[in-house]
């Protein structure tokens, strides 16, 4: 679903990420984890279209993102850290919004609405302004709307910052779910703990470079996730 082939990003001739490749498959749910600064969002962009990369390719569902973003982009959907909603729209034209964009028919995206909604907790708050939302709801927004057009793939960047226990246990849950229909998540964060109880797969970032990547078993070993990440922190391992 996801094929990153020897990604290398540079920033004014310093490595952001360098030579990176990394596939994902259908029903696979992988968290990336990595120290701050060590490429994950760059990562993130560039497979999503927004960032322009120096060399390497990537393919969404077999679909270049460097030949054809577009179509690339109608197959993902992509949560940043901090999603820059619409402060004077409600949530409901938001979400009605990203459906035009999308496509998505009216009878389609009102079951989804009320669907998502509810599952969030969201529905009785989509009339109000965003503006008046506190930062777990716009976070819960953004994710409602990431699921609107019932994309192949999904994108997150810490997508449980913010969110209460409860909207992080529904967010797990539709992450599941969304796996075993046949969709790829691919996600950073830096709660190991909920990467080692959720992903089946890990993929851990060092300064751009892919220093560990494989089954959470079998990269976890008999330590936990969070040891394994100190240790090839620590010792600077290499694949």
């Amino acid at each position: 679903m996801l094929k990153i082939e020897h990604l290398t990003k540079t920033y004014g001739g310093k490595p952001a990420v360098q030579d990176l490749c990394l596939h994902i498959r259908p029903g696979e749910l992988c968290a990336f984890i990595g120290h701050n600064g060590a490429g994950k969002t760059t990562t993130l962009k560039c497979c999503c279209g927004i960032q322009q990369f120096d060399a390497g390719e990537i393919y969404v569902d077999g679909i270049s993102v460097r030949d054809d973003p577009l179509e690339c982009k109608r197959r993902l959907a992509y949560l940043p850290d901090d999603p820059q909603l619409y402060d004077y729209m409600t949530g409901i034209q938001y979400l009605d919004f990203i459906a035009d964009i999308f496509g998505v028919s009216a009878a389609q995206r009102a079951q989804r609405i009320r669907q998502y909604g509810d599952a969030f907790g969201l529905t009785p708050d989509l009339a109000q302004s965003i503006g008046a939302y506190s930062h777990g709801m716009k976070q819960k927004l953004a994710i409602i709307a990431a699921l609107l057009h019932e994309p192949k793939l999904i994108l997150m960047d810490e997508p449980f910052v913010g969110l209460d226990p409860l909207a992080s246990h529904q967010l797990k849950t539709q992450m599941k779910a969304f796996c075993a229909q046949g969709g790829a998540i691919f996600f950073s964060t830096h709660v190991l703990e909920v990467a080692e109880k959720l992903c089946d797969r890990v993929a851990i970032l060092r300064k751009g470079q892919l220093v560990r990547e494989g089954a959470m078993e079998q990269v976890r070993g008999d330590d936990t996730l969070e040891e394994v990440f100190l240790e090839l922190e620590d010792t600077g391992e290499a694949l």
